[in-house]
């Protein structure tokens, strides 16, 4: 007779039920805005009652935060080279997902994010939650341009991380705006220049058209993983 697997344990069953939730919850903010996202509507999609959602998260910002840590987690995973030339964007996952939805799916979550900054920055706990994140990312860009910066820079790494964190970013809000002065092979390049000049002359700006972002590729591949199984 088979051994049966043991039984979950009762943290096994809370972590599976939060990251559910999570899953749901960016498919919904992405689809419905920050404003519109209903728990209820969450809590169904994940598979679970509306009291799910309170047994983890405070309130609808506090599960949009946890949405927030889960993507700067994939996009922080793996180290990152500006000066690494990238030939394309690697697909996310196989069949099933078109890039239409992809991108969608990004666009729809991004403007989310930016409901949430404006009700964050009318709140003083919400703000404070923003900018300890906000760090986080720009712990991530300093720790580029400490490895990779010249020697001699009169800018400090944390005055060259925050302005390539600026350049990446604002590129994505140009985008969101309708506009794609800003591509990805421009981004790089700005940022290249930033932390070494001469290096980034040498180097040249021929990488291919990659997609916006510095950090995206780790969440597309998390986000169109979750589209496909919904269509599954």
């Amino acid at each position: 007779m088979p051994q049966l697997p043991d039984p979950l344990s009762r943290r096994d069953r809370q972590r599976q039920t939060r990251e559910a939730l999570i899953f749901a919850a960016r498919a919904v903010f992405s689809r419905d805005g920050y404003h519109r996202a209903n728990l209820e509507v969450i809590a169904r999609e994940a598979g679970f009652s509306k009291g799910a959602v309170y047994s983890n998260f405070e309130n609808k910002a506090a599960l949009f935060l946890a949405v927030q840590d889960t993507n700067m987690e994939a996009a922080l995973a793996e180290a990152w080279d500006p000066f690494e030339r990238v030939e394309e964007m690697p697909q996310a996952v196989p069949g099933g997902v078109s890039e239409e939805d992809l991108t969608a799916a990004m666009t729809g979550f991004a403007l989310a994010t930016l409901e949430f900054i404006a009700v964050a920055a009318r709140d003083e706990t919400l703000r404070a939650e923003m900018a300890s994140r906000m760090q986080r990312l720009l712990d991530a860009y300093t720790e580029v341009v400490r490895q990779q910066r010249v020697e001699g820079d009169p800018m400090s790494v944390e005055e060259l991380g925050a302005l390539s964190a600026a350049l990446d970013q604002g590129a994505g809000l140009l985008l969101l705006s309708g506009t794609g002065a800003v591509d990805a092979r421009l981004l790089r390049a700005g940022v290249r220049r930033l932390i070494d000049p001469a290096r980034a002359a040498e180097s040249g700006s021929d990488d291919a058209d990659v997609g916006p972002g510095m950090h995206d590729q780790e969440v597309r591949a998390r986000i169109a993983a979750e589209l496909r199984d919904q269509q599954s």
